[in-house]
């Protein structure tokens, strides 16, 4: 794959980010040096080798699903600075998301 100032510019706007020269020099430099890296491992014969899935042998390792006791709504709401006495009141921060229509 070829790395060149148009794939440079095109990662750029697609990331929203603004390079200078110095940095897109930079940037190409990395890139090029990361896909030889990834074109030398097509070097390697895997053939007989299964993929790897995992990291580990470990299967959906979970904690136990365990009922624990909880707070009661007066003591969770005693220190709380406003509330109706069932629950917590905040502001809003949240607009209405404006009309798509013109």
């Amino acid at each position: 794959m070829e790395v060149n100032d148009r794939l440079i510019e095109k990662l750029a706007t697609l990331s929203r980010l603004e390079f200078d020269g110095d940095a897109k020099l930079a940037i190409k430099e990395d890139l090029q040096n990361m896909i030889a890296f990834v074109e030398k491992l097509n070097e390697i014969d895997t053939t007989g080798v299964a993929p790897l899935l995992h990291m580990s042998k470990n299967v959906n390792v979970l904690r136990a699903d365990e009922t624990k006791g909880s707070v009661d709504r007066d003591i969770a709401l005693k220190n709380a600075s406003n509330s109706d006495g069932v629950y917590f009141k905040v502001p809003k921060v949240i607009n209405k998301i404006p009309s798509l229509k013109k």
